[in-house]
């Protein structure tokens, strides 16, 4: 871990201390920074769950990723600043209100005072830490969030009253997570071979790219363009998500699974890393 690099790659210096207002600053930088996206399943390019292979991703060669990568190197960086730092399973809850399978997605836990849910991983979500001891309601600039407690001492977090993921209890080393990723990103089943999508939240709201589709949220305002050619396309990923793509990821169902194989059902919902 070059964390100066990783440091730089956010446009941050080193904290002076791992408190909660330095986590504040790493968790919005990031997400800000460093987007959301799922473009390595369409290019068939493998997701690798290691330290060394995410920070070249997303640090050398300056891209993103979806929930194992993003929230896996960052609790790697939480860690080399002094965090107690910590990976954790979840299960994403789907449109009719069930969880889905356990390790569904991967969120973080950092112990301070008490402990608080980062997340850098979902797409649309918390651009603050939340507590996870609070009982009240916690506003967010995307969303009013609340923390209850679910079955054998797992947590529900929900947002504007809707369930987003079930969370556990117990870490998670980054290893757990490489049998669901690998079914993420090969399985037709799951939402990230059946999506393209490119988002990172803004000053003003959220930016997607969907293939084609440029959609921009400004002060809830909706606005989609659909790119008229491939230079647009790859402009677009160059200016709103500074992505230099040497090629462009294939629509989805026509990137090449390596061994397509059924899967659990997944619930995840379309929760727009789109605005």
């Amino acid at each position: 871990m070059h964390v100066d690099a990783y440091l730089a790659r956010l446009d941050l210096t080193r904290p002076v201390a791992a408190d909660l207002a330095a986590l504040r600053v790493l968790q919005a930088r990031h997400l800000e920074r460093v987007p959301f996206e799922n473009l390595s399943v369409h290019l068939g390019e493998p997701i690798e769950l290691t330290e060394e292979a995410l920070f070249d991703k997303i640090v050398n060669r300056r891209r993103g990723g979806f929930c194992y990568e993003l929230n896996g190197l960052f609790t790697a960086l939480l860690r080399e600043l002094g965090y107690d730092a910590t990976l954790r399973g979840a299960q994403v809850f789907g449109q009719d209100g069930t969880p889905g399978p356990p390790l569904d997605h991967a969120a973080i836990v950092v112990e301070l005072d008490e402990p608080w849910l980062v997340d850098v991983g979902f797409g649309r979500f918390s651009r603050a830490p939340l507590r996870l001891c609070a009982v009240a309601p916690q506003e967010d600039r995307d969303g009013q969030f609340l923390i209850l407690d679910a079955p054998y001492g797992d947590i529900d977090v929900l947002c504007d009253g809707k369930a987003v993921y079930r969370l556990e209890h117990r870490p998670r080393p980054l290893a757990d997570f490489e049998p669901m990723a690998w079914w993420q990103s090969t399985s037709p089943s799951s939402h990230f071979t059946r999506s393209l999508t490119c988002s990172r939240p803004t000053s003003q709201g959220r930016v997607t790219l969907s293939g084609d589709r440029l959609i921009e949220t400004v002060d809830g305002v909706r606005h989609e363009v659909l790119l008229p050619s491939e230079s647009a396309v790859r402009m677009a990923y160059r200016v709103y998500f500074g992505l230099e793509l040497t090629r462009l990821p294939l629509p989805p169902g026509e990137h090449p699974l390596t061994t397509p194989v059924p899967g659990p059902t997944m619930n995840r919902p379309v929760n727009e890393p789109s605005p």
